[in-house]
């Protein structure tokens, strides 16, 4: 058998749906028979007081809030409607009252937070005294009324997306559009409906609209920016990394948040890499080497650097333009630079010979014998008969023995000039170590065991610090 609160509650939500379409008079005859069966449930009166105050029936909007008062005093709600309902009446200073009241009751209601600025700035003018003189008071008045049905109608519009129903979605937060216009969250989730439905077209549309209704009506900036980051994801999903890093970055300018930038650096990423591909054009990467060539051979270094620079921009795959560029570098004395052209070329063509002559001949202009063997080693590797690397080692052999006959000074204050060998002697560890080997030469046998101090040992041998005998 159906109690008398379960029919009260079924004659409720005939009610609601009655105001939400728009017929006050049967919305009013609902709550009227409700409230008969459940005479003490406060939301009846509240709701009834919404539908006499949409009627125009102001003193019944009041009546009906104070008795939702009455019944539950720390329901914030009940407040909400009393305020509305002394405002259409002209009764500023009792709303204002009544705001105080809610407020005290429900700290942390926005609406009434809201609801009391609002009255506090309307007394402080003195047209503010005549109600009439205020543009769109009933307006705005009718949607703060209305506000309850809007959110009621987001939350069902919320579910049905959750559940990829998106037509009754879109359906709902049309309906809570129709009650308040002016909150842009509705017409926001009606574009991510649209996104979700791979329409980005009408998605970009919604959104330029929430974010409209957004700036006239002061909204969080923080809900400008989620709109505009909308917009540049789907422009993201359309491949269109251009515009979507444009609305990405305008997001930021409203709120920087860790998501929309690294989405922003995502698209620039890729972006680059479109622009880059776009420029690849090997035909005139030919062009800019040959120009560096004819550079290079008057012994002008840094026209035939921009030259090879472009080619490798026109054709990055290609190894040789790595390697000619590091012949400038070394004679522009740019060693790093040419060892890192010499790197990219070896990575490149691993079989092309120059990329290793060409690294062996910086390292051998940076003083860095040992090394600079090795990689002329690797040379002969692909071509036993080359006389460069040959060459390069008997230099290399050479200069190590007359480096041997510096003076000390000579070898520390070369070393030290080393950035490699300046970290590794600033390495606390490393000087507990050479401390301890200059006491027991034996102990540098166990350290050689461990490959990392034994790298950092050799490196000091190389440069001449430490002498082995």
């Amino acid at each position: 058998m159906t109690s008398c609160c379960e029919i009260a509650n079924i004659l409720k939500d005939q009610g609601n749906k009655a105001l939400s379409a728009g017929k006050i008079d049967e919305a009013i005859r609902c709550y009227t028979e409700a409230l008969a069966l459940d005479p003490s449930n406060h939301v009846l009166f509240s709701n009834r007081s919404a539908a006499h105050a949409k009627k125009g029936n102001y003193e019944s909007a009041l009546e009906d809030a104070c008795q939702t008062i009455k019944i539950k005093p720390d329901w914030g709600k009940g407040y909400s409607r009393k305020a509305a309902a002394q405002e259409f009446l002209g009764q500023f200073e009792d709303a204002k009252l009544t705001y105080q009241e809610g407020f005290r009751q429900e700290p942390t209601n926005q609406q009434l937070k809201e609801g009391l600025q609002n009255i506090e700035a309307r007394l402080a003018e003195k047209k503010m005294m005549n109600p009439f003189s205020m543009p769109n008071m009933f307006e705005k008045l009718e949607i703060f009324l209305w506000t309850p049905f809007a959110l009621k109608e987001k939350e069902l519009g919320n579910e049905a997306y959750k559940k990829k129903d998106f037509t009754t979605a879109l359906e709902h937060y049309e309906e809570a559009l129709k009650h308040d216009p002016t909150n842009m969250t509705y017409l926001s989730n009606q574009a991510a409906v649209f996104f979700e439905k791979a329409e980005y077209e009408m998605c970009r549309e919604l959104c330029d609209k929430a974010i409209e209704v957004g700036r006239e009506n002061r909204e969080d900036y923080r809900h400008i920016a989620k709109a505009l980051a909308r917009v540049g994801n789907s422009y993201f999903k359309q491949e269109k990394y251009k515009e979507a890093v444009q609305f990405y970055n305008k997001s930021l300018t409203e709120h920087r948040t860790p998501d929309v930038l690294k989405k922003c650096q995502q698209a620039e990423k890729v972006l680059k890499e479109q622009e880059k591909l776009a420029y690849i054009n090997p035909d005139q990467a030919l062009e800019e080497k040959n120009k560096g060539n004819e550079s290079f051979q008057k012994g002008d270094y840094p026209s035939a650097m921009r030259h090879y620079s472009e080619a490798i921009k026109r054709n990055p795959n290609d190894a040789k333009l790595f390697s000619n560029r590091a012949a400038c570098y070394t004679k522009l004395l740019e060693f790093q630079l040419a060892l890192k052209d010499c790197e990219d070329c070896i990575k490149l063509d691993p079989t092309f010979i120059k990329g290793y002559t060409r690294k062996a001949a910086a390292l051998e202009a940076m003083k860095d014998f040992s090394k600079a063997m090795v990689a002329y080693e690797k040379a002969l590797e692909l071509d036993s008969t080359s006389k460069e690397a040959t060459e390069g080692i008997q230099r290399c052999m050479m200069s190590q023995h007359v480096r041997n006959d510096d003076s000390p000074e000579d070898v520390k204050r070369r070393a030290m000039a080393d950035p490699e060998v300046q970290q590794i002697m600033s390495d606390p560890a490393m000087r507990m170590i050479l401390e301890q080997m200059q006491k027991d030469p034996q102990a540098l046998s166990d350290h050689l065991k461990n490959p990392g101090i034994a790298q950092k040992i050799q490196k000091l041998i190389d440069v001449g610090l430490i002498a082995i005998r």
